[in-house]
């Protein structure tokens, strides 16, 4: 097992020794001669282990653990002693050192212990990483169809995930890029490291490269300390960038560079960091026209595009309805008997549902709150009328607009519903935000984008 270790020790003979054995087993090691060295070293490598001397002569090694587990609580420490007693033993274990391995030791020894502590660190993180995908997904039961496009699409992404192909996905907003993501990633070989999830619409520009490659110390106001970013964090695992034609294109060139050449360069650093990372990313956009007309780089798309997957909208595979009730019901704790009259699920696959699943997901949620009984009916769903999209072809529109031989602009449109929106709401963007079934950050951005 390799790792990142932080070797502290300020007897340069021994230093030399221990680091020469550890690197000997596989370990990458960074050393340190003091305890303001190790210190500083912690923040810089942020390292997987940390192997100390309790007697630094600038500093106490029991001191330097409390102040690692300040900073990070989950890296573990080694603590090393010429002066084994079980008193200092107990003081180390209390502070939370992970071993005490008094002096002298031999070899094998010490490369068991650190074995032993990075086994336990990389345990604790799958573990974590169970659980968050438990509470978030509650497995993949929403991907299941009985829609033929849906069903190509999924047996496509199954077989895609067994390569290191970047992916990218596309699909209206509610459509389940996220968890066609993470069940990509859970069928990859990578499915034991992170996923980790950017939404690079909700980052503001002046932070996204901070975000996705880190930043040193005093890089920019505010950068009180070293930070990864998350292609640093998703090393061995998968990155998926959500809403990546949300970015603006001088970070495109720099995304670019980074998913070709598998290496990031942290703002206010001259060092170039490798990393290992599947990219998987997503829009609601129509990229490819996008990159045709210059409004995103050709050469980005075509990088990310390696695999398209797109995920068709909710009102076109009604035949799932009925399935994902039932699947949302079941997360919801439904009893037996539980369910929606043949009126009520006429009505939801009738429904255009401009918010696709999410929509869906809220809208049974619903039913099930305010029924009487075990039948939920028409009347609780809360579909107080068509879709946007019925609307325009049933009633000339919602925005009193037809769509003439010519054509219109798909913006002045969704700039027209902007505004009556915040009529509406008073001026109150979360409001609006809501009454248009978008998040607040995405309205904002509308907003900046429109000049509105």
């Amino acid at each position: 097992m390799s790792g990142r270790i932080l070797l502290i020790d300020d007897d340069d003979s021994l230093r030399r020794v221990t680091e020469y054995n550890l690197v000997a087993a596989g370990f990458e090691v960074m050393t340190a001669a003091s305890g303001k060295e190790g210190l500083a070293g912690f923040s810089e490598y942020e390292p997987d282990l940390v192997v100390t001397d309790v007697e630094l002569g600038d500093m106490n090694g029991l001191e330097l653990l409390a102040e690692f587990k300040k900073k990070d609580p989950d890296t573990p420490v080694i603590v090393i002693t010429a002066y084994g007693t079980i008193d200092m033993a107990v003081k180390a274990m209390t502070k939370g050192a992970f071993n005490f391995i008094t002096k002298p030791f031999d070899r094998e020894s010490l490369r068991m212990s650190c074995r032993k502590a990075l086994e336990l660190t990389t345990l604790k993180s799958r573990n974590r990483q169970l659980v968050e995908e438990v509470e978030r997904l509650s497995g993949v039961e929403g991907m299941e169809t009985a829609n033929s496009a849906m069903a190509e699409l999924l047996d496509t992404a199954m077989r895609v995930a067994e390569s290191e192909a970047t992916v990218l996905i596309s699909g209206e907003s509610g459509t389940g890029k996220e968890l066609l993501a993470r069940l990509i990633h859970r069928r990859s070989a990578r499915h034991n490291g992170p996923m980790v999830v950017v939404n690079c619409a909700a980052i503001p520009d002046t932070l996204i490269e901070s975000e996705l490659f880190g930043h040193v110390k005093g890089a920019f106001t505010g950068a009180v300390a070293n930070r990864k970013g998350r292609f640093q964090s998703a090393r061995g695992g998968t990155l998926f960038l959500d809403e990546i034609g949300e970015l603006k294109f001088d970070m495109q060139a720099k995304l670019l560079r980074a998913i070709q050449e598998r290496e990031v360069e942290p703002v206010g650093s001259d060092k170039i960091e490798k990393v290992d990372v599947r990219i998987v990313a997503a829009t609601n956009r129509d990229l490819q026209a996008q990159a045709s007309s210059g409004e995103f780089r050709e050469d980005l798309y075509y990088r990310l595009s390696v695999i398209p997957l797109h995920i068709p909208a909710l009102r076109e595979r009604p035949e799932d309805i009925e399935t994902l009730t039932g699947h949302f019901l079941k997360k919801l704790g439904a009893a037996h008997g539980v369910g929606f009259s043949a009126g009520a699920l006429a009505r939801l696959k009738a429904y255009k549902w401009p918010g696709n699943i999410r929509e869906l997901q809220n809208t049974v949620e619903r039913g099930f709150i305010l029924r009487r009984g075990d039948e939920i009916g028409e009347e609780v769903l809360g579909l107080t009328g068509d879709s946007v999209v019925a609307g325009a072809e049933d009633q000339g529109g919602v925005l009193g607009l037809n769509i003439p031989d010519e054509g219109l602009s798909l913006e002045e449109v969704e700039k027209t519903l902007i505004r009556k929106a915040l009529e509406k709401s008073g001026g109150n963007r979360s409001e609006a935000a809501r009454l248009l079934k978008i998040p607040r950050h995405v309205l904002i951005y509308r907003l900046e984008k429109f000049d509105l």
